[in-house]
């Protein structure tokens, strides 16, 4: 039907040109902005799961920043770690020259002595950014590593813990009483002890009812080329409890964490240690009171005979030395390694959250270049098919003119 008052063929026309249009507008936008989709009302749902991947992004930026300053605080304490253990050879090698009876070993001692001081240096300079993980004011550090988004939103952080070791030296020490019943030889006071074990061999070490023990007091255990430390708590100490049989127990828990072995009955605050393997081993203690640290027995090494020095001694207590430097530093070496290898992970996965964002929200250029310009010829054909739907009623009303 036609009509000289509705033109429908131009609503027609117009409807398509103004959808032609909107289309155009949007095409454009999403070339002139890259994306396709910009805002939430482009698409909610798409910008919604964009915009929290988006935050993730961000937040593992401050990640990355987190993994490297905790990177280099850990590097700071290995490397330092390493020095005191090259310093700590160098005391060894004057506590063997010291067993020659023609050294001096006035001047030995006075050489061990500047390295002592030497290694004080490096633990007080051991720091980044005031963090200190080699002097034991810190007992560990958590290293913020990833931020974990769960399948209902929450997100929770997940750290990376770092012990501290404590190289310090300190003016304490050892520990009167700490070993009793402990075979080989003893030292003054019952303070430290070493003997050999053949195959099947055994050794009772007890820990004296009646030592000086107080919170914080080390107690190191050294088998063969492995040391483990015990540290007395306020619980070993509690009133009821029997220091002996307590600090026995967690002796003998660290013993059993080197993996040595060997075997071991703990009774009534000894532990009968028995050498399972087929080669000698050697077995040795030493005590190292609070706050003296954990090369806190430096200050109290003497080689100098003279003044009534032990070399031997000395060269039993250094061994125990130099194995807690360098336990500290492989520590610090596989917390650093286990770092960087975090930091490599989050990098990548960074990367790949972003190649996800851009999968969802940004254009494709190509494909809307070739659609603007269909788009523009779609509009001219419109606003041509417009203008003739307007021309038809014009030329009916003509005949009544």
């Amino acid at each position: 039907m036609s009509s000289i008052l509705t033109n429908n063929s131009a609503m027609v026309a117009l409807q398509t040109l103004s959808q032609i249009n909107k289309n155009l507008g949007t095409t454009q936008n999403e070339i002139s902005t890259g994306r396709k989709v910009d805002t939430a009302r482009d698409n909610a749902s798409v910008w919604a799961i964009s915009q929290t991947m988006q935050s993730d992004v961000d937040g593992f930026k401050g990640i990355t920043d987190s993994l490297a300053t905790g990177s280099a605080a850990v590097a700071v304490a290995r490397t330092a770690s390493e020095s005191i253990t090259g310093l700590l050879k160098q005391v060894k090698s004057k506590i063997v020259a010291a067993q020659d009876p023609s050294a001096s070993q006035t001047k030995l001692q006075t050489d061990i002595a500047e390295l002592t001081l030497q290694i004080g240096s490096v633990v007080s300079a051991a720091q980044f950014n005031g963090l200190n993980l080699v002097n034991g004011s810190n007992a560990s550090v958590d290293i913020l590593a990833s931020l974990d988004r769960a399948s209902d939103g929450s997100v929770s952080a997940s750290s990376i813990n770092v012990s501290g070791q404590d190289l310090s030296i300190g003016t304490g020490g050892a520990v009167t009483n700490a070993f009793t019943g402990s075979g080989g030889a003893v030292g003054a006071a019952n303070e430290n002890f070493s003997q050999t074990l053949d195959a099947a061999g055994t050794v009772d070490i007890g820990f004296g009812a009646n030592a000086d023990y107080t919170v914080g007091d080390k107690l190191s255990i050294s088998i063969g080329d492995k040391t483990a430390t015990y540290t007395v708590t306020a619980e070993d100490l509690a009133t009821g409890n029997v220091a002996a049989e307590t600090i026995a127990v967690g002796v003998a828990d660290t013993i059993r964490s080197m993996g040595q072995n060997v075997s071991m009955v703990v009774d009534a605050g000894v532990i009968t240690l028995t050498n399972d393997g087929t080669a000698a081993i050697t077995v040795s203690g030493n005590s190292i009171e609070a706050g003296a640290g954990g090369l806190g027995a430096l200050s109290t090494l003497n080689v100098d005979d003279g003044a009534g020095g032990n070399s031997g001694a000395a060269l039993a207590a250094i061994e125990g030395l130099i194995q807690t430097s360098i336990d500290a530093a492989a520590a610090f070496g596989s917390s650093q390694a286990r770092i960087d290898i975090q930091s490599d992970f989050v990098g990548k996965l960074t990367d790949s959250l972003k190649t996800g964002i851009g999968a969802l929200i940004d254009a494709n250029m190509e494909e809307a270049s070739a659609r603007l310009q269909a788009l523009q010829v779609q509009q001219q054909l419109a606003t041509q098919s417009l203008s003739i739907a307007n021309q038809a009623p014009q030329n009916i009303l003509s005949l009544f003119r």
